[in-house]
């Protein structure tokens, strides 16, 4: 069964700051990365067949052949000394290589 990912409140205040304006912050899951599987995170338009998950008047998209990928994941913000990004905790990920963005299944 697939759960829609989760967008946590920190997540949607930072999109809300860095101003997206008509576009949303997408997530989709791509082939390649050093574990098989990347991420891939940037602001895009939204697309017919997106899931859109809404807050704080912001807007998070993941496309439909992302879905399976990130069903249950929390999309989340991070400040950590090394510097601050959407990270993405996905309970499907058998093991993520050390920089955050590939993962494998």
């Amino acid at each position: 069964m697939n759960l829609p990912p989760k967008v946590t409140d920190r997540a949607f205040t930072r999109l809300a700051e860095i101003g997206a304006g008509d576009q949303a912050l997408r997530v989709a899951v791509e082939g390649g990365g050093c574990s098989g599987f990347q991420y891939e995170i940037k602001l895009d338009e939204i697309a017919s067949d997106d899931l859109v998950i809404e807050g704080q008047g912001q807007k998070v998209v993941v496309d439909a052949t992302s879905l399976p990928f990130l069903s249950g994941a929390t999309i989340d913000f991070s400040e950590e000394l090394i510097g601050a990004r959407f990270v993405i905790e996905n309970p499907n990920a058998t093991s993520s290589c050390g920089c955050g963005t590939s993962f494998s299944m």
